[in-house]
């Protein structure tokens, strides 16, 4: 059984080795999480956690009352396919509804996995940013939701 739980710097080590194993050569680094978890204002954080308290998976969300923008998703390549990156992004996306009025993201151009979960969850293309990912020059589709519903 897979848990969230807020994202804390103790989770650093095992963030960034699954950095590491998804996203090299494009992965953020730990001053980059440092300092998305000390705006606790604007980002939200979180991290799946398997029954052994093994780190799986992690997402971030940066909010704004007129936007928010889905910072990051990864999950372990052992454990993709199981519901741990929809368990992510819905906790996200119900966030995201209650402080803002669309959901942002980009997303690698050659993951139509991670596109097919977005699809599924309402997000449609808007726009593609060429060579967005660095270094690797890869492209990003942008994609855009709307919120469901105004909590406010």
């Amino acid at each position: 059984m897979t848990t969230l739980r807020d994202m804390t710097r103790a989770d650093l080590p095992a963030v960034l080795a699954l950095e590491e194993e998804l996203f090299a050569p494009d992965t953020w680094t730990a001053a980059m999480y440092r300092d998305e978890l000390a705006r606790t204002d604007t980002r939200h954080y979180l991290v799946a956690v398997d029954e052994a308290g093994a780190v799986v998976g992690y997402a971030g969300l940066i909010a704004y009352p007129e936007e928010a923008h889905i910072a990051t998703i990864g999950v372990a390549a052992a454990v993709q396919g199981q519901g741990v990156g929809a368990l992510l992004l819905d906790t996200l996306l119900a966030e995201a509804d209650v402080r803002s009025r669309v959901v942002l993201l980009e997303v690698r151009a050659d993951n139509e996995v991670a596109q097919g979960l977005y699809r599924r969850r309402g997000f449609v293309e808007i726009g593609r940013r060429r060579g967005y990912y660095q270094p690797s020059n890869t492209d990003a589709v942008v994609m855009s939701r709307e919120v469901l519903a105004r909590a406010r």
